[in-house]
């Protein structure tokens, strides 16, 4: 039966014995040998009353059977929601009720906290453990190795993608066969990936990045992996000589350039090292260009859209910026009042339109409005700008912009500048309620190691490049800011943490 998604990521290998995911401990999974697994799981979802267009939620650990459910989704046209490993019982309740998901699976560990999730949610709980253990896989054994395909389309609906709700409620982001095709295709002909490729796989695959741009660009390729369950740098060492490519957050980069042993001779053979999820410091560019030869190439993507726009793997990769507009993608600079283009150089929202950009929130008619015009472009709640040769530069997002005493200022102008200071590692500028602006700007400093920062030094050396409405009204020194599991930096925890800081005594 015709599922574009299926036999273009999938199918196209049924009965290939040439490797496709290779594990920690020396095991070779092959690609007939993992769609027969997929198979089966997809036969199994079958038998528990799983319909094509019903939605499954999972919430287990990387594993390649974990990576193997998604396949049967596709297969099955059944639409894919994989959780955060880190969410509560009450945060999972959400998703599953919200989704109307009819399976919940979860790691064993967690089956009596999410049994009564389940059965609130009128869902089936079965489990599925990192190590392929688990309720799902038991039952799974006893069928087919082969399932008849379901027919799907590429406006049909593949997969949900929960925002991380930093602003209320998450919304399930709408993510079509055709959305996850196009980004796939275009990602791996830029990124010039092919079967040889051999890529380095430590991301989680509850993510975007991990599972619809790693996973699915390898796929599309025909290539293989390395399959990691985490970032271990003891491992992510070891492997790095039999791979080709690797991705990664900026954690991943900086703990490689903190250890010795990472050296130019053990990337020299590496082809493509790609970062993205979070902001990567020029610093990192730097070092690691220096150590390596290698330059990292940053893009940019989110949630809704996967990826939007790269630095060009021939060019110059630009450090703090993320390239620009990906083939097929269009990206332009408006104005957050008006809706109209900005010239170029001045800052203002990211919109973004092309085959990529999701199809609208679950259930959520009004947010999806509200955030996707009619024309098909998409209001991302980034803020950025485009430099004199058209790179893309973020600056922050919408909800991160500072209001004070009726001025706008932009944190991430105000970040560069105290990231330069001597001693500091990195920042991070929140803006705080003020009883007389309305808001203020506060910085947050994190020292290099073994250093003691000299607070009244920083501001005034900073304060001779900003105007006074800019400067930061308070320093505050922690040894490291609050990250998600993706590496960004946790503004919103910051802001509630000093949200009184120049209340009235």
């Amino acid at each position: 039966m015709n599922n574009p998604l299926y036999d273009t990521f999938f199918g196209k290998h049924r009965g290939k014995t040439t490797p496709f995911l290779r594990l920690a401990d020396g095991t070779v999974i092959t690609h007939d040998g993992f769609l027969q697994t997929a198979a089966q799981y997809a036969n199994l979802l079958t038998d528990l009353g799983v319909k094509a267009g019903d939605r499954i939620a999972v919430q287990i650990a990387k594993s390649p059977q974990s990576l193997a459910v998604y396949c049967a989704c596709v297969q099955a046209g059944i639409i894919f929601l994989p959780l955060n490993t880190a969410y509560t019982a009450e945060e999972v309740s959400y998703f599953v009720e919200n989704s109307g998901a009819r399976v919940l699976l979860c790691d064993e560990s967690r089956a009596g906290d999410l049994n009564s999730v389940a059965k609130a949610a009128n869902a089936i709980l079965e489990t599925l453990n990192g190590d392929g253990s688990g309720s799902f896989t038991t039952k799974a054994v006893e069928h087919p190795v082969r399932f008849d395909t379901v027919a799907r389309g590429e406006d049909d609906l593949a997969a949900f993608l929960y925002t991380s709700g930093t602003t209320g409620r998450s919304k399930g982001a709408m993510l079509t066969q055709a959305n996850l095709m196009s980004n796939a295709k275009t990602l791996a002909e830029e990124w010039r990936f092919t079967e040889q490729d051999v890529l380095l796989h430590a991301l989680p695959i509850f993510h975007t990045h991990g599972l619809f741009v790693a996973t699915n660009i390898t796929l599309f390729a025909g290539g293989q992996m390395i399959f990691l369950p985490k970032f271990d740098l003891d491992q992510i060492l070891a492997h790095m000589p039999d791979a080709t490519t690797m991705m990664g957050v900026p954690t991943f980069y900086t703990r490689l350039l903190d250890d010795a042993r990472f050296t130019k001779d053990l990337a020299q053979h590496m082809r493509l090292f790609v970062s993205g999820s979070a902001p990567l410091l020029a610093e990192t560019h730097v070092a690691f260009e220096t150590r390596t030869g290698h330059r990292i190439l940053e893009r940019y993507g989110m949630t809704e859209t996967n990826m939007n726009t790269s630095n060009p793997y021939d060019g110059e990769r630009r450090a703090g910026t993320v390239g620009f507009a990906l083939p097929g993608v269009e990206v332009k600079i408006t104005d957050a009042d008006t809706g109209e283009i900005l010239p170029q150089g001045e800052i203002g929202q990211i919109e973004v339109r092309g085959p990529n950009v999701f199809k609208g929130y679950w259930q959520m008619p009004e947010k999806t409005a509200e955030e996707l015009r009619e024309d098909g472009f998409f209001i991302t709640g980034d803020l950025g700008q485009f430099d004199a040769d058209g790179y893309l530069q973020i600056v922050g997002r919408n909800k991160d912009l500072i209001i004070s005493g009726g001025y706008n200022i932009y944190p991430k102008e105000i970040e560069l500048l105290l990231d330069e200071e001597e001693g500091v590692l990195e920042s991070a500028v929140i803006g705080v309620p003020h009883p007389d602006f309305g808001e203020t700007v506060v910085g947050i400093l994190v020292p290099r190691a073994g250093v003691e920062l000299d607070l009244d030094r920083i501001k005034a050396s900073v304060g001779t490049s900003l105007a006074r409405f800019k400067q930061p009204q308070k320093l505050i020194v922690l040894p490291e800011l609050p990250r998600n599991t993706m590496g960004k930096v946790q503004k919103k925890a910051l802001r509630e943490d000093y949200a009184e800081l120049f209340a009235a005594k």
